[in-house]
């Protein structure tokens, strides 16, 4: 899923990142202590919605369900299923917050069938990858966002950046690479539908390729009409995803007899057959998302897209935590070795951003 997006990557829905100046904790109106409160509630919001859809994410793709002890193979349903709540949920908020407003100014909804494609795709990879490498290993690859960006920035564009800055992808992708090198344990293994690290890997890692053309187009879109708002860019990202899965699950399949992607004819018939999964896992999961995406945008509003950031990382890494420690996925010391260097990777590179703010801040 996209949430707001992420920066870093939280939730999958196409949302784009609302861009007001950011803020410190006790910048902007408000008394210290309300600011804090506000701050801790975002917190909690994106931590408890983000880490359960995690755990269900993860239950999804290891646990065998029914008296035939079968595994959920559909996980790209999922992410349809995503698309229609939050759907259904941005075109709620636009009536309850919008009312009548004027559309003028604002994109409208056509703009946004072309990057749905890549934001339909994106997730998708992301998700199937849990088929073959375990939810540890996919949201440390998912964390190294900042190796594609800085060498297409490189190879593409001449950018340069400083010494710091590669020191930090250096962590990155030290981290990252060690975690894969090193042995997962075979209760691990046991758990996965199809072991294979090498693809599992490499559909993380498309998937961020896919993320970063899709925030870049979305952040195009916003600059040509200024006046829409997250809302109006989640409502029209999940409408075309929601066509697009539709398509591709429901058409498709009656198209073509061996269609060998996400049926959703099957799925619905898995739900059908394990209440368990049609009445927790889909819609829970679903419901999460939309209401983390909602405090990433209050996040970002009042505090900035950099509280965000570091709030989303942090999340991460609990969540390998919780499934470690809940999801029964064991790391050895050194494969914790190589989550603390991404995350001390990561962590330099938003103080760095952080240094960066306050010397703006400080000239104007």
């Amino acid at each position: 899923m996209a949430a707001a997006r992420r920066g870093g990557g939280d939730g999958a829905n196409g949302v784009v990142r609302p861009r007001p100046r950011d803020r410190g904790v006790g910048g902007g109106g408000g008394s210290m202590a309300g600011r804090v409160s506000v701050l801790a509630f975002c917190v909690a919001g994106i931590w408890s919605a983000y880490i359960y859809q995690g755990v269900l994410q993860e239950t999804l793709s290891t646990k065998r369900f029914g008296p035939e002890a079968r595994r959920f193979e559909h996980l790209a349903f999922l992410n349809f299923a995503q698309n229609v709540v939050c759907f259904v949920w941005s075109f709620i908020m636009i009536k309850l917050w919008s009312g009548g407003s004027s559309s003028d100014g604002r994109a409208p909804l056509w703009k946004y069938w072309g990057v749905s494609v890549t934001n339909t795709i994106g997730p998708t990879m992301g998700i199937e990858a849990l088929k073959y490498i375990s939810y540890p290993a996919q949201v440390l690859a998912k964390s190294s966002k900042m190796i594609p960006v800085m060498l297409m920035g490189t190879l593409l564009y001449g950018v340069k950046y400083t010494l710091p800055e590669y020191f930090c992808t250096f962590l990155v992708a030290g981290g990252v690479s060690s975690f894969a090198l090193l042995k997962t344990s075979s209760k691990t293994i046991k758990k996965l539908a199809n072991p294979n690290a090498p693809l599992g890997y490499t559909l993380c890692f498309l998937n961020l390729a896919f993320d970063g053309y899709t925030n870049s187009t979305q952040d195009l879109i916003k600059s040509r009409y200024p006046k829409t708002n997250p809302w109006d860019i989640m409502l029209g990202m999940n409408l075309w995803g929601t066509i697009y899965n539709a398509v591709i699950m429901f058409v498709a399949p009656l198209l073509f007899s061996n269609w060998p992607y996400a049926n959703g004819f099957e799925a619905l018939r898995f739900c059908q057959e394990n209440p368990e999964v049609a009445l927790g896992h889909f819609p829970c999961s679903a419901y999460v998302a939309a209401v983390g995406q909602n405090f990433i945008f209050l996040t970002i509003s009042r505090f900035g897209s950099l509280t965000n950031t570091t709030i989303t990382t942090t999340r991460k890494f609990m969540s390998i935590v919780v499934s470690s420690v809940i999801s029964g996925n064991p790391l050895s010391l050194k494969q914790w070795g190589s989550v603390v260097m991404v995350f001390l990777g990561l962590s330099i590179q938003i103080y760095l951003k952080w240094k960066r703010k306050k010397g703006r801040d400080h000239k104007e």
